[in-house]
């Protein structure tokens, strides 16, 4: 998977507005947006998720959002905290669970299709749950798929 329609962007949106977030999507050829928070509020205008859906598709991006792929609120701690080792930890032991199982197969079936980006909150992928969602991905999709790190 390599060459600009495919591909797989790992995003947070902290510190963006809607308008940069989705400037930094089309910049990048997004074709899907994959939101991975559990519960896809925010208090920044444009980012929960009718209004970044609705955003999203004005500019020819699909959204979907995965909920068996959140942060369990419980687990949310350790990445605010520096401790992001023990969150990733935590986190890959519910990624066995069947809906979660089942919604990494749909994220996969869209990665293998175009350029996918998974989002959540935290900007720094090192910091935010999705490092997991992502390294598993690669893996199922076998090998290097140009990832990016937005």
């Amino acid at each position: 998977m390599c060459g600009k329609r495919s591909g797989l962007v790992s995003i947070g949106y902290e510190g963006r507005t809607a308008e940069e977030l989705l400037a930094r999507l089309v910049e990048l050829g997004v074709k899907t947006l994959v939101d991975v928070r559990l519960t896809p509020l925010s208090r920044k205008p444009g980012l929960s998720k009718t209004r970044l859906a609705s955003t999203c598709f004005a500019a020819g991006i699909e959204y979907v959002h995965l909920p068996a792929l959140g942060n369990p609120k419980e687990n949310r701690e350790p990445f605010r905290t520096g401790k992001a080792k023990l969150g990733c930890i935590r986190y890959s032991s519910l990624m066995a669970e069947p809906a979660a199982v089942s919604a990494m197969d749909q994220l996969e079936t869209l990665a293998r299709d175009a350029r996918t980006a998974v989002l959540c909150f935290e900007r720094q992928h090192a910091q935010c749950h999705r490092q997991v969602i992502v390294d598993a991905l690669v893996k199922r999709l076998g090998g290097d798929p140009q990832l990016i790190h937005a």
